[in-house]
């Protein structure tokens, strides 16, 4: 059944519904969001509802289980960190030079990391748009927990929204370089990962070559 169908949610659409959806144009689309904040969810319900394809993210946590498997311990390293992130840079360079868009998914709450990733998008004359995940903080706690995550402490998720806070509004990300800034809705919305998905669509890749 269509998600803006009247049968839905007891005959009703939701206003959200009937929102035309944002339309994301071809470039680098960069997630901005604390651990558990949706980020991963959101992506796989792209891939899911064939949005994008799977090859268009570029995720740091997956990059580092490839390089050293499920062990945290081998990963936590500054030298282990290069490596991520060099070959996630390789990757997205991959991508914007064919013409196609990228969605680097990480945490990105800082304007360091940022910075790699607007660098990245300049080089190719690229836009780049900002999906910000900023749940509510009993949310997002509660969200980790539900995952089970080891990796992580509650005190580094608290770590990250704190810096998210300071140095990831709207605006700022704006003052950076993103083209657009957009927030993704969640928990706090009563917005599935689905729904949030189909909130945005992503304008087709220029084929390799033109």
């Amino acid at each position: 059944m269509p998600e803006n169908s009247p049968d839905r949610a007891g005959g009703h659409p939701r206003p959200h519904d009937l929102t035309p959806p944002i339309r994301i144009p071809v470039g680098l689309v960069v997630l901005v969001g604390p651990p558990a904040s949706g980020k991963t969810s959101f992506v796989r319900a792209l891939v899911e509802r064939r949005q994008i394809e799977a090859e268009a993210v570029v995720s740091s946590d997956e990059i580092r289980t490839e390089l050293f498997g499920a062990s945290a311990e081998s990963a936590d390293t500054d030298a282990a960190d290069a490596r991520i992130f060099e070959e996630r840079d390789r990757r997205i360079v991959a991508r914007l030079a064919d013409g196609l868009s990228v969605i680097a998914e990480s945490t990105n709450v800082t304007p360091r990391a940022r910075e790699r990733l607007i660098g990245l998008a300049r080089r190719f004359g690229v836009p780049v748009t900002v999906l910000r995940f900023a749940p509510d903080f009993a949310d997002l706690l509660q969200q980790y927990t539900e995952r089970g995550r080891t990796d992580l402490t509650e005190v580094d998720v608290r770590a990250y929204a704190a810096v998210m806070s300071r140095d990831a509004g709207a605006d700022r990300l704006r003052d950076e370089g993103a083209a657009a800034v957009h927030g993704v809705p969640g928990r706090r919305q009563s917005v599935t990962p689905a729904e949030a998905a189909a909130r945005f669509t992503f304008a087709p890749c220029r084929p390799p070559g033109r």
